[in-house]
């Protein structure tokens, strides 16, 4: 996994249903609800979203790799 820029990750999260809820200093939390409850990623607002804090992204929002990428 590569870094991403900031607009992408967001971009792709909106996508999966995704919808923005808020922001804390430099930081968006997504939120989306399904049947089975709510998903909340929180993403930095930073030119480059680092492969390790898009992995936990990815693991907040329940989204595998390769799911991902097909967005």
């Amino acid at each position: 996994m590569k870094p991403l820029p900031f607009r992408e990750v967001k971009r792709k999260l909106e996508a999966a249903g995704f919808t923005e809820a808020g922001q804390t200093g430099s930081h968006l939390k997504f939120v989306k609800t399904t049947d089975a409850g709510t998903r909340t990623a929180t993403v930095p607002k930073h030119h480059q979203v680092a492969p390790g804090t898009l992995r936990s992204i990815l693991r907040q929002a329940g989204l595998s790799t390769e799911d991902f990428d097909a967005l």
